[in-house]
Formats: C-alpha cells, sequence, structure tokens
C-alpha cells in the first residue's frame, strides 16, 4: 500500500524497504545504492540524521573553495556547496582578477532584523495610539527574562511600532519589532519575542474595557531585512581593466556598465541577473550553514522595493574610474542552527577563519559581487556559452560513457570549437568509428 501511517516512527531502513517497495518497483539495487550514502561514522550520521524528519540516506553535494579572494585586505578562501562547476571556476577567476586591482572592499549598512504581531483590533482606536507609548514599555517589559542574555551580547530589541494597517483591512494593526540579533540569525529568538508580546498584548489591552477586543492572527519573524545590508565594491582605473581580446578597456566599462544598466531596468533580465548573484551566495550560505532560501527571498523583495524588479548591483564609469558594487541584504548567523553541529559547515567557518555575523555578511556580499562580475564579463566579451558549456563538458562526456582516453581527446578537441550535446556527441561517434577502422 501507498498510504501509510506511523512512518516516521519505523526505523530507516524499514522506511527505504517501504519506499522500495511502494515506489521503486522493489529494486533491490535502489535500495543498497539508498544504503550507500550512510556515512561511515555512525555518531556523523546520528547528527545528519537529526537536521530533518524521516531521514533515508544523505544527498551528496560538491564542496568547492575558490581561492584568492582579497578582501578589506585580508586574503579568504571561499568555502562553497554547489553543483555547477562554472559557477566556482567564475567565483575563482573574478578573485584573481580583482586581487591584482586593489581587491574587493566592504561595510555593514545596517544589522536590524524585524518582527511583527499582526492583529484585529475593535474598539477605540484613538486611544490605543495615544497609550501606544506607555502599552509598548509594559510589553518591552515584560519580555526581560527572554531578552536579557541577549541584550549581555550588545543585542535586543530596538523599537516598537504601532502600525494602522486599517486602509488594507478593517481593525488590521501590527507590532513592527525592530532586533539586533548579534551573530546568531536570531529567528528563534525573534519569534519567542514575539508570542510573548502576543500573549501581552491580549493581557494589556484585549481584557482592558477601556480599550477593545484584541483577535492576534500571527507572530513571526519577517525575513525581510532591508536595514539588515552589507555592501560590496570594486574599483580600478579603466585602463586598469585591461584589454578583453579586440574589446578596449573603455569599451569594455561602457559595455559592462549597460549591461547591469539593463538590469536596473528590465525585470526580464534582472530575475536571471540576479540569479547569478545567488549563484556566489547561495553557494557560501550553504556552506556555512545557513538559510539560502530566506536569503534569497529577502534579496528578491528587496529588488522589486521601489514597485519594479531590478538590478541588486550597480555600475558607474566616472572620470575614468570603473565601480562596480552590489548593497545585498541578508540576516546570517555564526552560532545556532547547524553552525556547531554539522561538520563541513565547522570546516567552512574555519576556512573563512570564524567569522563573525558581520564579516559574514561582508564575504556573502563578495560572493555575489563575484559572480555577477564574471558572468557580466563573459555576457559583454565572449558570450556565456563559451566558458560555461566548456565547464560542462565533462558532464557532457559521462552522459555519452566517454572513456578516459576519449575524455582527454575531447577536451584537446574542443579548445577551439562550440560545445553542445550535439557536438560531443557526433564527436564520439567520429572518433569512435575511426578508432574501430585502425583495429
Amino acid at each position: 500500500m501507498k498510504n501509510i501511517s506511523g512512518y516516521s516512527k519505523l526505523s530507516k531502513e524499514q522506511k527505504i524497504d517501504w519506499l522500495v517497495k511502494n515506489y521503486l518497483h522493489e529494486d533491490e539495487q535502489a535500495k543498497h545504492e539508498l544504503i550507500s550514502y550512510w556515512h561511515q561514522d555512525l555518531e556523523t550520521q546520528k547528527t545528519l540524521d537529526e537536521f530533518s524528519e524521516n531521514t533515508i540516506t544523505n544527498y551528496f553535494f560538491p564542496f568547492s573553495v575558490a581561492p584568492n579572494f582579497l578582501i578589506n585586505g585580508e586574503w579568504y578562501c571561499m568555502p562553497m556547496a554547489i553543483e555547477e562547476s562554472s559557477v566556482v571556476a567564475a567565483m575563482s577567476n573574478a578573485a584573481k582578477f580583482w586581487s591584482e586591482r586593489g581587491g574587493f572592499k566592504t561595510e555593514i549598512i545596517g544589522t536590524t532584523k524585524i518582527g511583527q504581531v499582526h492583529f484585529l483590533y475593535q474598539g477605540d482606536i484613538a486611544k490605543l495610539k495615544a497609550d501606544f507609548p506607555q502599552i509598548k514599555a509594559q510589553l518591552l517589559e515584560g519580555s526581560k527574562y527572554i531578552t536579557y542574555n541577549m541584550e549581555q551580547r550588545g543585542g535586543g530589541v530596538l523599537d516598537m511600532e504601532l502600525i494602522d494597517m486599517t486602509q488594507h483591512e478593517p481593525g488590521y494593526f501590527q507590532l513592527k519589532v525592530s532586533f539586533e540579533t548579534c551573530d546568531s540569525m536570531g529567528a528563534n529568538f525573534i519569534n519567542t519575542c514575539l508570542e510573548e508580546y502576543a500573549t501581552s498584548l491580549k493581557e494589556t489591552v484585549g481584557k482592558n474595557p477601556e480599550y477593545g477586543i484584541v483577535k492576534i492572527i500571527m507572530s513571526i519573524v519577517s525575513n525581510y531585512t532591508p536595514q539588515s545590508l552589507a555592501r560590496a565594491t570594486v574599483s580600478c582605473k579603466v585602463e586598469e581593466l585591461g584589454n578583453f581580446g579586440a574589446i578596449t578597456a573603455q569599451e569594455f566599462a561602457e559595455k559592462f556598465r549597460m549591461a547591469v544598466k539593463i538590469a536596473e531596468v528590465d525585470p526580464h533580465r534582472a530575475t536571471t541577473h540576479n540569479k547569478g548573484i545567488y549563484n556566489g551566495v547561495d553557494a557560501v550560505i550553504i556552506a556555512t550553514g545557513n538559510d539560502f532560501r530566506a536569503v534569497e527571498a529577502c534579496g528578491h523583495t528587496y529588488a522589486a522595493r521601489n514597485g519594479s524588479y531590478g538590478s541588486l548591483t550597480h555600475c558607474k564609469v566616472e572620470n575614468g574610474i570603473f565601480t562596480f558594487w552590489i548593497d545585498l541584504p541578508l540576516a546570517v548567523g555564526t552560532v545556532g542552527g547547524l553552525t556547531q553541529l554539522h561538520p563541513l559547515v565547522k570546516r567552512s567557518m574555519q576556512i573563512l577563519g570564524n567569522p563573525d555575523a558581520k564579516q559574514l555578511m561582508q564575504i556573502c556580499a563578495v560572493a555575489g559581487l563575484a559572480q555577477n562580475f564574471a558572468a557580466l564579463r563573459a555576457l559583454t566579451t565572449v558570450g556565456i556559452q563559451q566558458g560555461h558549456m566548456k565547464m560542462h563538458l565533462l558532464n557532457i562526456l559521462k552522459h555519452y560513457d566517454a572513456t578516459e582516453e576519449e575524455k582527454e581527446y575531447a577536451l584537446e578537441y574542443f579548445k577551439d570549437k562550440v560545445v553542445s550535446f550535439t557536438t560531443t556527441r557526433v564527436m564520439l561517434e567520429q572518433y569512435r568509428s575511426a578508432k574501430k577502422e585502425v583495429k
């Protein structure tokens, strides 16, 4: 039967047996394959199993590094968890390119995170607004037992506002709360505070006949953090960019600036443009055990903050100086979550020099800027396919079961030719046919 009750209570092997019987055509090879990806160290496997629910095996992703990142005068090697080889190669190339031109400069513009209590209110709105300073003080005082430890680390609640949303829905209000969570991403801390505020709001306002009825809808952290922002910049004299084949440095700078401008004004281009940025950002976010889904959602919302979706990066060419930068909103942590539990996350943090949250924000911004630079450099010079498809050549050859000898021949053959599945297939057919004739 494909319907089952109590699946989560089965052992891992029982879960696999049920899956193989009901969905994998009782294929014993499938069972063996799933089990083969279990970690040989039982304690490590136990740790991995506890990260999720109904785990049956491990899903492997390549763990790569991109060296030669010069950030604020310090050398970094970027850990990346990603399955696309061209991304790592592009990151490495961009890092090397800018390391010879002063490197990346970064700064933190802000680290404020937001949480919201959404509620409906039926009562004297004028009194609620007039008395909110006193209500706010009561709510903050009542949460001291939650915020104390965070305050000792230099964080805590920064502000609380009453937001009137009745233009959207009758009686709809928000408590908008600003937080500083130091080196933790802070979602659990923020949500705990918000639920305490919701409970207190029902007590201080909802049960007070002077006000009215309070109905809590939900209390939740917002993953949109426009005030938690890192900036990364590269800059040099235009002539220092060098020539790109027949394209002069001046021509390249102008084409590059125009490519960024197109992404600023055209959502179709901006979507692919920003996706490329997150090729780099997500790889570092995953490698460091952070939430790439939250980071991406935040970035895309930020890209549309002015009413139209646009580029996260910007470029200018003024007075003979080329400048390219990114303002990246994100909330990351270096304590809590997977950061102290996942063995490779620990190694990623070590590789990066055990950064604090602000440093990691800046590193992620650099990853996004580097990846975007590499993509736009290719697009405005040789085109995206030349480098992109050649990086995928080995994957294509694997698809066609190429031997080591055939791979070696293909790498030489495609040095000056277009790579595609078709051209690779034709090349292999001709090579194999020629080999047979020789025999």
